[in-house]
C-alpha cells in the first residue's frame, strides 16, 4: 500500500469543522490504497478542542506531533483578553464595531510579520520532522490541508527537498479572503508571491468549494486549470445515530458552529421578533438553539433580543453530541457571511446539516450554497438582508414541520454523493494520478 504524508495543523484533539475533512480522509483513504501518515502539532492553540475525536483516529494511523511557536498567548495578554479566549471569534468584528488601539496595533503586527499566518512558527519544526518521516516511512506522496496556509508552505519545502509529488488542499481561499489580514503594500506582496509559488509548485490543487478554484484562476491566469480540482466537503453517515427524533415540546431551530463579525444572527432574530410581535407565531412554542462559539457582539444580540426567553445558547459540544442536536431539531439554521465572496462560499457545516436530513433555513445570497440546497432539496434560502423573505421561510418551516409535523423528503440520491467515504475515494484517485505522473519515465 502506498503512503501519503498528511500535513495538517487542525487534527484531534482540535475541534471545529476544519478538523473533520482531514480526519475523515485519514479514516477512509486506506480503503482506496493509501495509508495516511499524519504530521501535526503537539499542543496547538486551537479555537476549540474536542478530545472525543482522538478515538476516531484509526489505530493503524501513525501520527507525528511536533513543537510549534504560537504567538496568540502574547496577543491575548497585549489586548487584555482572557488566557484561553478563542482568538477567531473576537478578531473579526462586524462593520459596525471599531477596534481598540491595542487590537489595531496587534492586527498591524499580525499582518506585517506573520506571513502567511500566525502558525508560521511551526515551519522549522515541521520541515525537520517531515524530512525525517519521508525517509523513515518511505512516503510516496504529500498532501497538505490549509488553512492555516503555513501547512502549504511546509509541504512546498518538503516537496522541493525530496521531489515527492504534492497535492495541496484548501478549505478557504488564501489572500484577500474575509478571514485573512488586510496587509499593507510590502507584506501583501510577500504573501501574494508565497501564494503564487505554492500554486505553481504543487502537482495538483484541490478546493473544498468551487469559488476557491475560481479565486486562484482569477488571481493567477498562468496556473493551468488542469491541475485544479473540486473535492467538496461532506458528512459521514456513520456519525448519525438512528434513534434521534425531533423534540416534541417546542418548534426547535438549531444552529451549530461559530458566529462572529459578518456572520451573525441579527436579521434572523429581527425576523422572528416581528413574527412574534405580529402574533403569527407563539413565542412560548418556539426554541432557538445556538450551539458553539459566539463573539461578544453576538452574545449581546442574544441578550438584547425581545425573544431572549426563547433563545438557548449552548457552549461548544463534542462532535458526536453536536450531530445529535441536529437530529433533535425541526429546522437547522445556516448563516453565510455577507461579503463580496458570499456567492461562492459553501460552509463545511452545511454538509453535516444535509446529512441530518432536516429542513435547512439558509440566510444566504443566491449562489453556491443555494445551488447545493436546491440540488439536494434540503431546505429554504432567504437573503440575509431580506427580513420579509426570512419571515416567510421561518413561518413555512414553523407551520409545516412544527405545527402540522409534515415529513421532510430531501433528494437522497443527491445527498449520498457528499458522503465522506465518497470524497475520500476521489482524493485517492487524484493521489493515484499524481503518483503515476511522477513515477512514469519521461520520453
Amino acid at each position: 500500500m502506498k503512503k501519503v504524508l498528511i500535513v495538517a495543523y487542525y487534527f484531534p484533539p482540535s475541534g471545529g469543522p476544519g478538523v473533520q475533512r482531514v480526519l475523515k480522509f485519514v479514516k477512509y483513504l486506506t480503503e482506496f490504497g493509501w495509508q495516511p501518515v499524519v504530521l501535526t502539532v503537539e499542543n496547538g492553540d486551537y479555537p476549540a478542542r474536542d478530545e472525543s475525536l482522538l478515538a476516531e483516529i484509526p489505530k493503524r494511523t501513525t501520527v507525528y506531533r511536533t513543537k510549534i511557536f504560537e504567538p496568540y498567548a502574547l496577543y491575548r495578554k497585549f489586548t487584555g483578553k482572557p488566557a484561553h479566549a478563542p482568538v477567531d471569534v473576537e478578531t473579526i468584528p462586524s462593520r459596525d464595531r471599531r477596534k481598540s488601539l491595542s487590537e489595531s496595533f496587534a492586527e498591524f503586527i499580525r499582518s506585517t510579520f506573520f506571513i502567511p499566518d500566525a502558525r508560521i512558527g511551526w515551519y522549522p519544526y515541521a520541515v525537520a520532522k517531515g524530512l525525517e518521516i519521508i525517509e523513515n516511512e518511505r512516503i510516496d506522496a504529500i498532501y497538505s490541508s490549509s488553512p492555516p496556509y503555513t501547512t502549504a508552505v511546509i509541504a512546498q519545502k518538503l516537496q522541493r527537498s525530496t521531489g515527492k509529488p504534492w497535492l495541496a488542499g484548501f478549505r478557504d481561499p488564501w489572500t484577500g479572503f474575509l478571514s485573512t489580514p488586510n496587509r499593507w503594500l510590502f507584506p501583501r506582496a510577500i504573501d501574494r508571491a508565497m501564494e503564487h509559488s505554492v500554486f505553481k509548485d504543487a502537482g495538483m490543487v484541490e478546493g473544498a468549494w468551487r469559488g476557491i478554484l475560481k479565486d486562484i484562476m482569477d488571481k493567477y491566469p498562468d496556473i493551468p486549470c488542469e491541475k485544479l480540482y473540486y473535492l467538496p466537503n461532506g458528512f459521514d453517515a456513520a456519525d448519525y445515530p438512528s434513534d434521534e427524533q425531533p423534540v416534541k415540546d417546542k418548534f426547535t431551530v438549531t444552529y451549530t458552529g461559530s458566529m462572529y463579525g459578518l456572520r451573525n444572527p441579527k436579521t434572523f432574530l429581527q425576523a422572528v421578533e416581528e413574527l412574534v410581535g405580529e402574533s403569527k407565531i407563539a413565542q412560548e412554542k418556539i426554541r432557538l438553539k445556538f450551539i458553539g462559539r459566539f463573539g461578544s457582539e453576538v452574545q449581546e444580540m442574544f441578550r438584547a433580543s425581545s425573544i431572549r426567553e426563547s433563545i438557548e445558547v449552548v457552549p461548544y459540544l463534542p462532535h458526536g453530541e453536536s450531530i445529535r442536536e441536529l437530529l433533535r431539531a425541526h429546522t437547522l439554521l445556516l448563516v453565510v457571511d455577507e461579503t463580496k465572496d458570499s456567492r461562492e462560499i459553501v460552509p463545511g457545516k452545511v454538509f453535516e446539516y444535509i446529512g441530518a436530513r432536516r429542513p435547512i433555513l439558509a440566510l444566504a445570497s443566491d449562489g453556491a450554497a443555494a445551488e447545493l440546497l436546491r440540488e439536494t432539496r434540503s431546505g429554504y434560502v432567504a437573503p440575509n438582508t431580506d427580513i420579509l423573505a426570512i419571515k416567510n421561510a421561518f413561518l413555512e418551516c414553523y407551520e409545516k414541520f412544527g405545527y402540522r409535523q409534515e415529513t421532510f423528503e430531501p433528494n437522497g440520491e443527491a445527498i449520498r454523493k457528499y458522503e465522506r467515504r465518497e470524497i475520500a475515494s476521489q482524493l485517492a484517485v487524484l493521489l493515484d494520478t499524481l503518483y503515476a505522473q511522477h513515477t512514469t519515465p519521461r520520453r
